[in-house]
Formats: C-alpha cells, sequence, structure tokens
C-alpha cells in the first residue's frame, strides 16, 4: 500500500432506525447538552461515511461544537474534520476553516498532553496545505514538550507534513535528527528514526552508524526500526554492509524473540557465510524451543527447513539442537522437526540421533499424553528411516524397535514389523539374532497385520531345520489345540455339563401344562420352554468364543481374519517345504507335512462352523486349498518349489531395489534444475534482483498475503469468473465476479438501471446455504436513470462444502407494480476446488485414515472421455478448428485418472511405477487436504473390457459428510462435461 493512500473505518447505517433531517441535526447541535452533542456527531459521522456531505452543517458545528471542552467531543471533531469536505467547487480552502485553524492551534498549545497529542495525531491524516501552513511553529514547539506522549506524536506530525508538503517544513530532517540525538525516551526516539527513515534515509543511516556499539542496549522496537534500515539500506549501500552483519548478528542474542526472528531473517539476506548461516539457524532453533506459541514455531520451523534446504551439508552439527525441539508437547511440531533433524543426519551424527530417539521412544511409554501413539508412530519411522540409511546402526535400533511388536498401537506395530522385514533382507549378518527375537516375541502379538508380516518373515528366513522347528513350535503355541473345531466343540459341550449340574436332581412334577414343570433346589417352580433353550445355547456359545485363547486363534475365530489363515497356511507350505530338502527322516518329513494339513483343514471347518463371527470368504477358501493340495504332493515340481521357496523373496528385493532408486531419482530430480536453450541470461552486475539475496522476501511476503501472486487475479480470470445474476430484459441488470481467497470470499456485484426512472432504495438481499456466513449485508443505494453502481459482498466459509448463495434486488418505484420491484437473482454455486489442495501422505497412514473415516460416497464410472486428437476441417474455405470436439472413444485407463485428478485436485499416491504397463483394469488411491485440515480420500477403480466404454467405481472417504458429497459431484459433473 503506498504512503499517501489513507484507510478509513467504514461504519455500517442501520436502516431500521429513522434518520434525522437536517432541522434536527441543527437543533441537536445548538440547545443540546453534551451527551446529546455526543451522539449527535456520532450519528452525523455514520450519514458522512455513507457517502452524504452533509456540508449545510459545518457553521453549526464551528459554532456549537467546536469551543466545547469535551474530549470525547474533540476527537469526534477530529473525525469529522478529516472526511468534511474542505474545499470550494474552484479548489480552494473554505474561509470557515480559518476559525478551525485557530482552534486547532489552541488545542497544540493546550496545557493537556492528551489534547495536545491527539491533535497532533490528527494532524497526520490532513491532505491542505492551507490548513496546516498556520500550524507548523505550533507543532516545532510541540517537538521540545516535557511530556513523551506529545512529543513521539510530534515527530510523526513533523515527518507528515514533510512527506506531503516538503516547503512548509523544509528542515525537518535536521530536526528530527537532532531530536533523536538528545532524546532519551526509548518510544520517542524509536517514532524519530522510523520517520527520518522515511524522509531522509541518508541522514538515518549516518545517526546509526554513529550508535552502532549502543544497538544491543535499544528498545525492542527501536531494534526492530533498525533492521527495516538494514534491510532496505543493505541493497543500495554495500560499503557498510559488514558494519550492518555485526550489528545484526549481536541482535541474535537480543532478549526480545521477534527481534532475533527478524535479525536471524536479515543476515540470510545481507550474507551466507557458513558461520552466518549457522548462528541464524542457531536462533531458528532457540525461538522454536523457547517461544510458547506452537503457530509462532512452526512458522519459525518453515524458515529453519528453508534455509537447511539451500545449505546442503553444512549444518550436520545442529541436528541434536532441532531434536530439543521435540519437547514440545504439539504433534504437528514434532512431526516437523523430526523431519527436518532426518534431513540432517549423516554417519557422523547418527549414532547420537539413535540414541536421542531410542529415549524418547521409551518415554512414550510412561508419557500420559493425547497424540502419544501418533508421536511413537513417528519416532518408529524415523528410527526405520536412519537404519535402512546406514547399515551400522541397523543392529543398535532392531532389537529395541521389535520390543513394539506386541504394542496395542498397530500403526506402531506394522512399521516396525515392515522394519524388521526390511533388516532381514538387507542385512543377512542381523538375519539369526533378529529371528531367534522375533520367536521370542511371537506370542505377544496383537494385530492380524502384525502377524501376517511375521509369517511372512518366517516363511521366508527360516533357513536351517532347528529355525524351522523353533518356528513351527511358536506357530502351534499361537494357534492352540488342533484340530480347532473339534477343540472348540468339545469346550462348548463341558460348558453344558457345567450348566446342567445344579439341575440334576431337581424333579419333574406332572403338570398339565404343555411346558414341563421342574422343581429347583430352593423349592420352586421352574418352566422350560424352547425360546429359554435357545437362549441359554446362545448365552453358551458366546462364553466359548470370548474365553481366553491363543493369539492366532483368537483372531482366527473372534475377528474372522482369514486373510490372516491363508498368509498362516502358505507359511507352513513354505517351511514343510524347505524342511523336506534339509531333512533326509521321511517319518518326520511326513508327520510335519500332515500337521500342517491339519492345521490348514482345521481353518477351513471352522471358518464355516458357528463359533466365527462370519463365514470364510471364496478367496481365501481357495488359496487355502490350493495349499492343501501342494502340500499333499510328495514330490512336488520344481517350479512350484521356485514359487513358494525363492520368488517371494526376490520379488520383495526387487521392490526394495526400486524403492531405493525412485528415492535416489526423486532426489536427484529435485537437485537438477532444467534450463532451456532460449532462457534469458541473467547478470549479476546488470540487475540484482536476478540474484537469490536481491530478492526482497518481506515485499514477496507482503504481495502474497493480499493475494496479488494470486494467478486467478488476471484479467481473463476474472472473465471467466463473471455469473450473470439477471436477464438483459429486466429492469435492473446485475453480474459478479466471485473472488475466492483462502477463508473468505468476495463478490464483486454489478448493478445497472436499465430504466428511465431513478430506482430508490435499492437493495441487494443475499442469503446463503451450507457453511457460508453472510458478513455484511449491503445497504440500500439510490440509482439513477442508466447509472450503475458496484456492491461488494463478503462471505466466511467454515468448512468444504459446496454452498449456494441466492438473493433479489429490491428496489422502491413509483410508477410500477409492487410485483415489478423485486428482482430475483440466479443462485451462485461456490466450487469446493478453490479449497482443495493435493496433499500426500504414506500408504499406512492412508490405510489408517481409510478404516476410521466413516462418510463414503461411491461414485459409478460413467464416461466415454478418450485421449482428445486434434482435427481440422475445411468448411466454406474456412478452417475450423475442433481439437476441443470430444469425438472421444476412451482407449487408455491412465487418461480418464489424470482427468479425475485435474477434475478434483487431488494427487495420486500410487506410483507411477506401478501404474506402467498395459493392462485392462486399474487401481489407484489419491489424497487431498482442504485448507480447513479436511482429508479426503479416494479409490479409483476401473477396467475397459475389450472394446467397450470404461466401468468401473470411485469411492470417497472424509471424516464429514460434506467434503465426500461435493467431491462425488464434481466427479459426477466432470464424467458429463467430458461426455
Amino acid at each position: 500500500m503506498a504512503t499517501t493512500d489513507l484507510c478509513y473505518t467504514l461504519v455500517h447505517q442501520d436502516d431500521a432506525t429513522e434518520a434525522m433531517t437536517l432541522q434536527e441535526f441543527q437543533r441537536a447541535l445548538e440547545r443540546g447538552s453534551d451527551e446529546v452533542r455526543i451522539q449527535t456527531m456520532q450519528k452525523l459521522l455514520v450519514i458522512m461515511l455513507n457517502g452524504d456531505p452533509m456540508e449545510k452543517l459545518l457553521l453549526h458545528v464551528i459554532r456549537f461544537v467546536l469551543p466545547s471542552k469535551n474530549k470525547q467531543l474533540k476527537k469526534l471533531l477530529h473525525f469529522y474534520w478529516e472526511i468534511c469536505p474542505k474545499t470550494k467547487p474552484d479548489g480552494k480552502l473554505k474561509e470557515e476553516f480559518i476559525l478551525v485553524c485557530n482552534a486547532l492551534r489552541n488545542d497544540l498549545q493546550h496545557p493537556n498532553e492528551y489534547i495536545r497529542g491527539a491533535t497532533l495525531r490528527f494532524l497526520c491524516k490532513i491532505r491542505e496545505a492551507e490548513v496546516l501552513e498556520p500550524l507548523i511553529a505550533s507543532v516545532r514547539a510541540c517537538l521540545e514538550h516535557r511530556h513523551s506522549y506529545v512529543r513521539k506524536n510530534a515527530v510523526f506530525a513533523v515527518g507528515s507534513i514533510y512527506r506531503h508538503f516538503d516547503f512548509l517544513f523544509p528542515d525537518a530532517p535536521q530536526i528530527i535528527q537532532q531530536f533523536l540525538v538528545g532524546e532519551a525516551d526509548m518510544s520517542c526516539r524509536r517514532n524519530a528514526f522510523a520517520v527520518l527513515c522515511n524522509i531522509d534515509r541518508g541522514l538515518a543511516v549516518e545517526y546509526l552508524q554513529s550508535v552502532f556499539a549502543l544497538v544491543p542496549s535499544f528498545d525492542e522496537l527501536l531494534q526492530l526500526s533498525v533492521l527495516e534500515l538494514i534491510r532496505k539500506d543493505s541493497k543500495a549501500n554495500l560499503a557498510n554492509k559488514g558494519a550492518y552483519i555485526r550489528c545484526v548478528s549481536e541482535l541474535l542474542t537480543a532478549a526480545s524473540h521477534s527481534v532475533k526472528y527478524e535479525a536471524a531473517n536479515i543476515l540470510m539476506v545481507l550474507t551466507s557465510n557458513p558461520a552466518a548461516v549457522k548462528a541464524a539457524a542457531q536462533c531458528y532453533i532457540d525461538l522454536a524451543v523457547k517461544e510458547s506459541d506452537n503457530n509462532v514455531k512452526l512458522i519459525v520451523l518453515d524458515r529453519l527447513d528453508s534455509l537447511l534446504s539451500k545449505q546442503e551439508r553444512k549444518l550436520d552439527d545442529l541436528v541434536m539442537d532441532i531434536l530439543r525441539i521435540l519437547s514440545s508437547p504439539d504433534i504437528d511440531v514434532r512431526r516437523k522437526a523430526l523431519r527436518i533433524a532426518m534431513d540432517l543426519v549423516s554417519s557422523r551424527n547418527v549414532q547420537e540421533v539413535i540414541l536421542f530417539l531410542k529415549k524418547e521412544l521409551v518415554k512414550t511409554h510412561d508419557q500420559e499424553y493425547e497424540k502419544n501413539t501418533e508421536y511413537r508412530q513417528l519416532l518408529v519411522q524415523s528410527i526405520h528411516g536412519c537404519a535402512v540409511k546406514f547399515s551400522e546402526v541397523a543392529a543398535n535400533v532392531v532389537h529395541v524397535l521389535m520390543e513394539f511388536l506386541g504394542d496395542s498401537n498397530n500403526p506402531s506395530a506394522v512399521d516396525v514389523v515392515s522394519f524388521v522385514r526390511e533388516v532381514m533382507e538387507k542385512f543377512p549378518e542381523l538375519r539369526k539374532s533378529v529371528l531367534e527375537k522375533l520367536l521370542e516375541t511371537f506370542m505377544d502379538m496383537k494385530s492380524g497385520k502384525v502377524f501376517r508380516g511375521a509369517l511372512w518373515i518366517i516363511g521366508e528366513y527360516c533357513l536351517d531345520a532347528k529355525e524351522i522347528d523353533e518356528a513351527w513350535a511358536q506357530i502351534r503355541a499361537a494357534i492352540g489345540e488342533i484340530p480347532i473345531l473339534a477343540s472348540e466343540q468339545r469346550l462348548l459341550e463341558t460348558a453344558e455339563d457345567e450348566q446342567e449340574k445344579p439341575t440334576e436332581d431337581a424333579k419333574s412334577v406332572p403338570s398339565g401344562s404343555a411346558a414341563p414343570r421342574r422343581i429347583l433346589p430352593d423349592g420352586t417352580y421352574a418352566t422350560e420352554s424352547s425360546y429359554t433353550v435357545q437362549h441359554t445355547s446362545s448365552a453358551k456359545l458366546d462364553a466359548v468364543k470370548s474365553a481366553s485363547k491363543p493369539p492366532l486363534r483368537s483372531l482366527l475365530l473372534l475377528n474372522g481374519d482369514y486373510f490372516l489363515g491363508t498368509v498362516l497356511a502358505t507359511t507352513l507350505v513354505k517351511l514343510a517345504l524347505r524342511y523336506s530338502k534339509l531333512v533326509s527322516d521321511v517319518a518326520a518329513v511326513n508327520a510335519r507335512r500332515a500337521e500342517a494339513m491339519l492345521i490348514m483343514t482345521s481353518i477351513i471347518r471352522v471358518g464355516q462352523s458357528q463359533f466365527v463371527t462370519h463365514h470364510i470368504d471364496e478367496d481365501s477358501y481357495d488359496r487355502i486349498m490350493q495349499d492343501l493340495r501342494v502340500i499333499g504332493v510328495r514330490q512336488q515340481p520344481e517350479v512350484v518349489n521356485k514359487v513358494y521357496l525363492e520368488d517371494s523373496r526376490n520379488a520383495f528385493a526387487k521392490q526394495i531395489q526400486a524403492e531405493e532408486a525412485r528415492a535416489a531419482a526423486e532426489k536427484e530430480k529435485d537437485k537438477a534444475t532444467e534450463v532451456q536453450v532460449d532462457d534469458a541470461i541473467s547478470f549479476r552486475q546488470f540487475s540484482k534482483k536476478a540474484s537469490d539475496t536481491g530478492v526482497d522476501e518481506y515485499e514477496q511476503d507482503l504481495v502474497r498475503a493480499t493475494g496479488a501472486l494470486d494467478s486467478k487475479d488476471d484479467l481473463m480470470s476474472k472473465l471467466s469468473r463473471i455469473v450473470q445474476l439477471t436477464g438483459f430484459s429486466d429492469a435492473v441488470y446485475a453480474e459478479a465476479v466471485v473472488n475466492v481467497h483462502q477463508y473468505d470470499i468476495l463478490m464483486d456485484v454489478l448493478i445497472v438501471n436499465q430504466t428511465n426512472e431513478t430506482l430508490q432504495n435499492l437493495t441487494v438481499e443475499f442469503a446463503t446455504l451450507g457453511d457460508l456466513k453472510l458478513v455484511d449485508r449491503p445497504v440500500a443505494h439510490n440509482l439513477a436513470a442508466h447509472s450503475f453502481l458496484t456492491v461488494k459482498v463478503p462471505i466466511k466459509v467454515s468448512s468444504t462444502e459446496t454452498g449456494v448463495i441466492f438473493g433479489n434486488i429490491v428496489y422502491d418505484s413509483h410508477t410500477a407494480n409492487e410485483n415489478s420491484c423485486v428482482v430475483v437473482l440466479n443462485d451462485i454455486h461456490i466450487d469446493i476446488m478453490d479449497y482443495i489442495n493435493p496433499a500426500y501422505c504414506t500408504e499406512t497412514q492412508f490405510r489408517s485414515m481409510w478404516s476410521e473415516f466413516e462418510w463414503e460416497n461411491k461414485v459409478n464410472v460413467n464416461t466415454n472421455i478418450t485421449q482428445v486428437s486434434g482435427k481440422c476441417f475445411m468448411l466454406d474455405d474456412m478452417e475450423i478448428n475442433v481439437a476441443n470436439a470430444y469425438f472421444l472413444k476412451f482407449s487408455d485407463l491412465r487418461v480418464y485418472l489424470k482427468h479425475i485428478m485435474a477434475s478434483t485436485n487431488m494427487s495420486c499416491l500410487t506410483p507411477e511405477k506401478q501404474l506402467e504397463g498395459d493392462c485392462g483394469f486399474l487401481a489407484a488411491n489419491m489424497y487431498a487436504r482442504s485448507i480447513f485440515g479436511e482429508d479426503a480420500l479416494a479409490n479409483l477403480s476401473i477396467e475397459k473390457p475389450g472394446d467397450g466404454p470404461i466401468a468401473g467405481h470411485i469411492r470417497i472417504r472424509s471424516k464429514t459428510q460434506g467434503i465426500a458429497l461435493s467431491l462425488g459431484d464434481k466427479i459426477t459433473l466432470a464424467q458429463k462435461v467430458a461426455a
């Protein structure tokens, strides 16, 4: 914003109260008391702010309000002088203002310091030289007033007068400099220094050079002003750069956090010296540790991350200091600090980092913290990353992490088992000890996912007979007694026998009723019916189900996890096949095979019984039957042994190699900077803006905050966002431009009077549906014939949901009937895509959120989108480009995926490698996050049968209903548009 612009407060005028007439204003000002005059002036100011100048009241205000000594009236008078018309049509000052100037001069000489200070602040807003000229001597005298409040406002008044009318105060810079040298009050010095920087930067730099040694002892506000001057002057005055760097370096240890933050920012603009960079990074770290506000911590961490990304491997020594930030209880701060620290881990500090993370991991057991499980998962993932990157620490951490395999927190235990699986493949020397530890903790596991990972490890890496025997014993202990169905049935019968024991001695008594009566031990009668028998049997069955069971047996029976059953069957097959190759005893091999077949048969039979929550699915049944057939044949073909004993591990090894290659490629891609042959060459000597240090980050932040960098602000984009609200034949034509800026919507409504008469009290009335809130209602206007006006309507948005804005235009007309005075407006639909941004998460986080979110919207795919090939036709000697004409035949599933991603602002989480190749089906996960922190998940499953259209569906899940339904509607609409 330019320094000459003024900011005014717009006061809403209440239409419900009847406005005062001119005569009522005059009587209230003439005869009213000070309280009445205060209320009258307030009403007068509201009317003037809404466009009516009320020029006929000027003399009444001068005659009856100006002489008052009431301080509140004087303040209202300052507002009045600021907005009232001060000049005649020819541009000369009105004669009445001679009296006003005299009154202002008296106020500048008033013994009360508040009146003097308020008058001086008011003079900063006056832009008429004729008003200011008689007051210069009084303003100059206020610079020597005994009270600091008067002096600091007098400095601002001098600066404002000189900036706009330098001929009125030609020696202002020298006076301000002398004032600055002799002033002792810090607030006055700060104001004087800020004014001197604006009106004469050379004198400000000269003063700063004389007090460099005293800057650390300055007040916080004055130190910030010094930093602002250094930032601005360092670009043009390179001679003082060394002194500036020393001064800013000293301010890194200031007491004020805001001074330290600004000093670190400016030091990075001044120099890229390694020592200075390290000092600035250390300052950021201290701020993040000591600052109590979590929002400030996140801002500082963003700055630190940006700094470290430009200084590769120069700040590894600070990684332990960064880990001190983990003392903050906020999970977002911890997540960001861990991510920054992991980028700085090297072979020199990895041992210290791992030791610290292990201590933090142990603390999570004792701490009562709301996000304790999520923090533990972050620590496990960080340790996992360090161990995979630096093999020398893998042996130290793998055994510690395996203690958490029995953790009730499922995500962290799953992360641990995935880490163990990777360690087993990448570090063969650790396999024996890790396998022993895994078998020790096997019975403590609680999650089906953890068991599946552990069983896969056992099946692949138990390579000798002893290991197979130990693993087999652990699996048998985790399953319990087999056959499973027979043992469960025996438990049920035992429970029935125990239930019937108390009634064995009961005597049966003949009864005439249909149901037999029994005599209970206490002598009372009991009647037994089929209903009570069924109820009792169901209770017994539930008691058997809920009885304590080994972990694998419990997961199979209570949870119905038949996927775990298939993994168990495959593991048994691998162990049995490998055992048959290692052991020559045929009887032992056959016994092992028979036991495996009994376990698999037990899983199938119990899956079809009454003891499970739901019966076994067809896929699991087929997989277990396949394993049964494989293990039932004594001499297997070599291809079967290869598939079971080699291919699975080889596929996993290739997957790890592919992930490492992809990570390395992404890292190189981030480093690489593409330069085109026709790019302009920038010479630093000719243009400082071309260099990184020449970019003013502060100006960029300001422009970004005001939305000026938004691509939506260009003219063509605005034209495309115009919404027509009424028809061209309506008496009033209206159209609106909808500007969406994060949490706010600003509608710029153009209204045109298409009639030959003036429309009085024309009001635009809006209402909203959804999570939209109208901030201010537009005021009434009088619209002349064939004229137009612009109305701005601000709206607040509180969630990501498709909102609707509707309304009408109401006006008074003397000739038209009542019905024609209302024009109904078209509805405006707010696009949720303005609030949704692509985001990324891990597969574990995606699965966790997918199972947690309760709102799901399933959209069937019904489209004929295909790749558009531009064609040109000749018609009547005129070439017509129909590249956008959709003669579309969908031939590529990936095109449809990209179309959905572009239509919904979602990112694809499925790796690009998995989407490559020619196939008739495609499945992908997508993820996005709104600016309100709401997560949106989507799973796309499509296929293309032959030459037919694409078929399938898209499942959308979110925590709230609005975003799920809105995204579904967006996808449906995108399909229709493309069809």
